[in-house]
């Protein structure tokens, strides 16, 4: 803070009392007298003493050894009288000196051409003469405290003249902690070392005035940081300033320096570019990335309607102006892929979405959106999209041949099953060596054995095919059960498992294939004794539900491992544990009950525990209509 200003704030409390003395000091201003603080630095001195000694009319703020000369060395004055010589008009005359102590403890010399008895006076003086001098000075506050801006003056050093509330409301001081401080001391120690330069360079101009304008970060009164955006002007030995809080900004410039930083690093992962297109123009904007997905750079590249279609194919050149004239027609967003030649010989495929810009009027002025690189995508979907449909058709040839070989396989199968059967009767006549029927009896049974496969893979390419056909008709339910059972009962009966039986309506009706049901409950029946031990029980019911009747086989055989559940229903599938490894099969006994099932609109649940057995649900519905399961393709 000035010396103006420590003297105005130390000298407040005694404002009010210049109304009781003013006229009297007027009448006095005709005596010449100047003021000095404890250094001897002039403060005040009235026209008539600048008349006296012959000095320029603004001589504050000058060391009074300058102005004078005196017999004593000025920091030895003392009250009374003295002679001095006017260094301006070297008049030589007598001044009385008096040392006024203020109430506020500040010390003052007062120099006058005529003696002044009454201290009381005195002091009254220089606290109007002092008081009158930031009067003085405050022709200006008015005006500082009308900007919006923080505003300061100060001297070279740095040291405040004067402030405005905005000033103090900026850095959260109050006035009256400002007074040993300086502007240097409002910035932060890692940009002191700027504004001090600043500063050396505004007091050395050899410029009757000169502007500067600079940003930097600030502390205030708690020690946050702030920043503020000043201008400096030096006029006439001072430097008078303004500043403005730009925290916000900075902040908000900052986090948007950020987001553009994570948006660019994002466009790159995501191998997306922006552009902009202002119709009517023939250049467009591209982004960064734009460029790098173009395979070119701004140095060598400009964006413009010819250049962008120069280099991509015809065909979709033709079909981009096409979809752009179309969206500025109807308002409407836009999507469309291209291939690129790019000037290294690749070919990219490129997506490109945009959106349409409208003024006021809501006509469009510009077009706009992205680009994105989805070569890698394009590529690895044709090829599974050609290998997909090289697998169907692998399939379906699989399927088709199977299916039509139906016939081819089963006719000689029943020849030889057949005539092997004959021979093995001896319907003919007999055989001479008995060793024969035993060799004819193994030739029927694998017969028989691989016809049983054979009929599994005919039917579940059938199935899969889309070529079974259901046989719909209304018959009884429990009569198809207890005649699957009595087919297996032979094979039961060979492996001493018994078979329980528990309908709950033996003249239930149901409308459905009866062959198909037929197989169905033999699959499950044959699992059941197949993977059953000796001794074992197998428990076969039949209950009626709101909405379907459910079919029962429950075993007590090695069980499927929880991990094979899921898979077991499907083709060629079997649980490959150590306890079937001895089992025949063609593990499609369940994936073609699963799909008839399926077929009718029914559903499979199966539940199985190691060791303890496996428990398999049919639920079909009173009455069937014809669907079609879903493939079980390699594929899926």
């Amino acid at each position: 803070m000035s010396l103006f200003d420590t003297i105005q704030k130390k000298s407040a409390s005694a404002e009010n009392d210049t109304n009781n003395y003013q006229p009297a000091l007027q009448a006095q201003d005709d005596v010449p007298r100047l003021i000095t603080d404890a250094d001897g630095i002039i403060v005040f001195a009235n026209d008539a003493f600048k008349n006296l000694s012959g000095c320029p009319q603004d001589i504050e703020n000058t060391d009074i050894k300058d102005l004078m000369a005196f017999a004593n060395p000025a920091h030895n004055l003392h009250d009374g009288e003295h002679k001095v010589m006017l260094t301006g008009s070297q008049k030589e005359l007598s001044l009385q000196f008096s040392w006024i102590d203020t109430k506020d403890g500040e010390k003052f010399l007062v120099a006058s051409a005529e003696e002044v008895t009454a201290r009381e006076k005195l002091l009254d003086y220089v606290a109007d003469k002092i008081k009158h001098k930031y009067n003085k000075f405050s022709d200006h506050t008015p005006f500082i405290d009308l900007s919006f801006d923080a505003c300061s003056i100060t001297n070279n050093d740095g040291s405040f003249i004067t402030i405005n509330t905005n000033f103090t409301d900026l850095f959260g001081y109050k006035i009256e902690n400002l007074a040993d401080k300086t502007l240097i001391d409002m910035i932060h120690p890692s940009d002191k070392g700027e504004f001090l330069g600043i500063f050396q360079s505004l007091r050395q101009s050899e410029e009757e005035e000169q502007s500067i304008s600079l940003e930097t970060c600030c502390i205030d009164s708690e020690g946050k940081s702030i920043w503020v955006e000043w201008n400096h002007k030096s006029v006439m030995g001072r430097i008078y300033s303004t500043c403005r809080n730009i925290t916000p900004l900075k902040t908000y410039k900052e986090s948007l320096e950020r987001q553009q930083k994570k948006l660019l690093e994002a466009e790159a992962i995501g191998h997306i570019g922006q552009w902009h297109w202002p119709v009517g123009s023939d250049k467009i904007e591209f982004s960064e990335q734009l460029f790098k997905i173009f395979g070119v750079t701004k140095d060598n590249f400009e964006p413009t309607l010819d250049s962008v279609t120069g280099m991509i194919h015809r065909q979709d050149s033709d079909r981009m102006m096409q979809v752009f004239q179309r969206a500025i027609i109807e308002q409407n967003d836009y999507e469309m892929d291209f291939r690129l030649h790019r000037p290294d010989g690749e070919i990219k495929f490129i997506r490109c979405e945009g959106r349409c810009e409208t003024d006021l009027d809501d006509d469009v002025i510009a077009l706009y959106g992205i680009m994105q690189d989805v070569t890698e995508a394009t590529k690895r979907e044709i090829d599974l999209r050609e290998a997909k449909e090289s697998a169907e058709r692998a399939y379906a040839a699989k399927s088709q041949f199977l299916a039509n070989m139906s016939h081819e396989l089963r006719t000689p199968l029943n020849a030889i099953i057949g005539f092997s059967e004959m021979i093995e009767r001896q319907l003919l006549g007999p055989i001479g060596t008995e060793k024969y029927l035993e060799y004819i009896g193994g030739i029927r049974q694998s017969g028989e054995h691989l016809l049983d496969l054979i009929s599994d893979i005919l039917d579940m390419s059938k199935i899969e095919a889309g070529k079974y056909e259901l046989h719909l008709e209304k018959f009884n339910i429990a009569k198809v059960i207890r005649m699957a059972i009595h087919m297996m009962e032979g094979r039961a009966l060979d492996a001493e498992i018994k078979i329980n039986i528990d309908i709950s309506n033996e003249e239930l009706n149901i409308v459905a294939d009866r062959r198909a049901v037929m197989q169905m409950i033999l699959n499950l029946l044959s699992n059941a004794v197949k993977f059953s031990k000796h001794g074992k029980t197998i428990n076969v019911q039949m209950k009626e539900r709101e909405e379907h009747l459910s079919i029962r086989v429950e075993d007590e055989g090695i069980g499927i491992p929880a991990n094979k559940l899921a898979s077991i229903t499907l083709p060629f599938e079997q649980a490959e544990s150590d306890y079937t490894r001895e089992y025949e099969g063609s593990g499609l006994g369940l994936a073609i009950t699963k799909d008839l099932t399926e077929i009718h609109g029914g559903s499979l649940h199966i539940e199985s525990t190691i060791d303890v057995g496996t428990t398999v649900t049919i639920r079909l519905p009173y009455e069937a209509k014809q669907t079609q399961p879903i493939p079980c393709s390699p594929l899926f």
